[in-house]
């Protein structure tokens, strides 16, 4: 696999692009229409050493985001923080086309000695791998494309002492507006949620079932992601805003359900459950069942009796 390019400034990305130099040296937007697109790029990965916020409209383009390719018919926007790989593919045989579209370049320091240099790592949607880019309404981006030309509009006049502030307070309300169409999203987006429920049944439902719990010990908040191809951060947040739990409250459902179906129908003492389910201590087993159920495993199997 080639290793991708790194670039480390802005200055060096508008070079590469065959853009002219940065009116701020630490903070940028680009018009997608003025990026030059060179033929021996097409095709490479890229890691930025800086944030990049982008708003794109282009058919013809596929972009690997993760592990997941997305097409640019439609409104998608993207958060990328520095270090993260991604790629894009332009198709030679398409005819030309109007580029639309916006992207926010936000070197780490510009946001240092501000509160946004901690905060902004708090956004859920910076850690997105898979099938989290953001689908916009056009009002929406309407909205966002309001933030950014302003954005614009500043570091293209005079940089003085105000300059920091006034586009830090654009940046978060960008940010604010970013969570706010996200959680629409998960909302809106139904279909695609009830796959990802469905996909969380199966993989707790193959993992309990399998014979070697004991050794593999309970299954992981990572491990759920992993095998559903998202961001831990992206799953819990699916999962909240439609069933009201988080990932590992679904784990211990699933984990009680069958604890359930082992104390009703198996002669195995408490012990043995605990550890056939992947439990290192029976006492664990015992505390986590009588907190979700109210009784402890022995009062809920003599409930058969």
């Amino acid at each position: 696999m080639e290793t991708p390019l790194r670039i480390k400034t802005i200055s060096d990305f508008h070079k590469l692009r065959g853009l002219p130099g940065p009116n701020h040296p630490l903070v940028s937007v680009v018009n997608y229409d003025e990026i030059k697109h060179a033929p021996e790029n097409n095709l490479k990965s890229w890691i930025l050493d800086f944030y990049s916020i982008s708003v794109k409209r282009n058919p013809g383009m596929k972009m690997k985001y993760g592990q997941q390719q997305y097409d640019f018919d439609d409104g998608v926007m993207f958060f990328m923080a520095p270090n993260q790989v991604f790629g894009v593919e332009y198709n030679p045989d398409a005819p030309p086309v109007h580029h639309k579209g916006w992207m926010l370049l936000i070197h780490p320091d510009f946001l240092w000695n501000t509160p946004l240099a901690k905060s902004i790592k708090q956004y859920d949607y910076f850690g997105y791998a898979v099938k989290e880019a953001l689908w916009l309404s056009e009002n929406e981006e309407q909205v966002l494309s309001g933030i950014i030309d302003n954005i614009k509009n500043e570091c293209r006049a005079n940089i003085d002492t105000f300059t920091q502030n006034i586009v830090i307070a654009q940046i978060e309300l960008l940010l604010a507006y970013g969570e706010r169409f996200y959680q629409r999203q998960f909302i809106t987006r139904k279909v695609n949620n009830h796959q990802l429920l469905d996909g969380l049944e199966s993989v707790l439902e193959n993992y309990f079932n399998a014979d070697n719990l004991a050794d593999k010990g309970l299954p992981t908040v990572q491990y759920i992601a992993d095998a559903l191809h998202v961001s831990p951060n992206y799953l819990s947040g699916v999962l909240k805003s439609v069933t009201g739990l988080s990932t590992q409250q679904h784990i211990h459902e699933k984990l009680i359900e069958k604890a359930k179906q082992e104390l009703s129908a198996t002669t195995l003492s408490v012990s043995e459950i605990a550890y056939r389910l992947g439990f290192e201590h029976p006492q664990s087993f015992s505390k986590l069942f009588k907190a979700k159920t109210n009784l402890s495993p022995q009062e809920f199997r003599q409930s058969f009796n």
